[in-house]
């Protein structure tokens, strides 16, 4: 299935939040039959940069992340269980504030706090409102690429228990001298979250380095490599909406498989 029905894609526009100051659009995608099954609940992934994943005309540089396609034809096959997907719009010159746990002193930042209370205190209880959804960690997930990355990554750590899937691409570890290296290596962790983690070999500066030194970090608290978390090197992997929109087919079939191990 190539295309994405209009029934399937749901906006929500000017979603107001009481933790930060600009209202952002919400984008749902529902997976195909939804509207037939009146009692099945779903899964639930929330993605960031939600601009990014289905429609070109608002994607960053014309490239989305074909989230919708990919989901559609995955399900179809039976490698995908069928799950809702919420993409969460960014805000433009506050994405940096919103997607970053510390200040950085040129870069300011600091508000993924504030983020975090939004998404999980408002967001999340609103879309369990409006749709079928399961509920609990196992059947929750977070992802995000670059600074979202790093985003999902904060969040992940820090609330297992409101997210115990995550897909975190290219994210950007080098943020405020490389804190969250730190973060997860101190960190008292309370559950491990099923980790999606991925970077590009052709990113530019160490960025490929700092996330395998971040897969270390969390082999090293017991996190076990092919079981509750999936890491790859892509070769030539550039750091854009076209590089991640390859990864979206793995990074579900990881998380959220057809057939779950027992």
């Amino acid at each position: 299935m190539d295309l994405v029905s209009s029934s399937q894609l749901r906006i929500h526009n000017c979603f107001r939040s009481r933790y930060l100051p600009a209202e952002r659009d919400l984008i749902v995608y529902l997976p195909p039959g939804y509207d037939q099954e009146a009692r099945a609940r779903f899964p639930v992934l929330y993605l960031h940069d939600g601009q990014n994943l289905f429609d070109s005309a608002t994607a960053f540089a014309g490239v989305d992340w074909r989230v919708g396609q990919t989901a559609n034809r995955l399900i179809a096959e039976g490698r995908v269980q069928p799950l809702v997907v919420v993409g969460i719009y960014n805000t433009g010159k506050r994405r940096i504030r919103e997607y970053t746990p510390t200040r950085d002193r040129k870069l300011g930042g600091g508000g993924a706090d504030s983020y975090s209370r939004m998404l999980r205190k408002e967001i999340k209880p609103f879309i369990d409102s409006k749709y079928r959804t399961l509920s609990g960690a196992a059947n929750t997930g977070l992802g995000g690429s670059s600074l979202g990355g790093l985003l999902t990554l904060y969040i992940g750590l820090k609330f297992p228990d409101d997210f115990g899937r995550l897909a975190v691409l290219s994210p950007s570890v080098w943020w405020d001298k490389r804190w969250i290296l730190y973060y997860a290596e101190k960190k008292r962790i309370a559950g491990r979250p099923r980790m999606w983690l991925d970077v590009g070999t052709a990113e530019g500066g160490t960025n490929a380095q700092l996330v395998r030194k971040f897969y270390d970090i969390l082999v090293t608290r017991g996190w076990k490599a092919g079981v509750d978390l999936e890491y790859n090197e892509f070769e030539g992997g550039q750091h854009n909406e076209a590089a991640w929109a390859q990864r979206v087919g793995p990074f579900l079939q990881f998380l959220f498989p057809a057939v779950e191990a027992v």
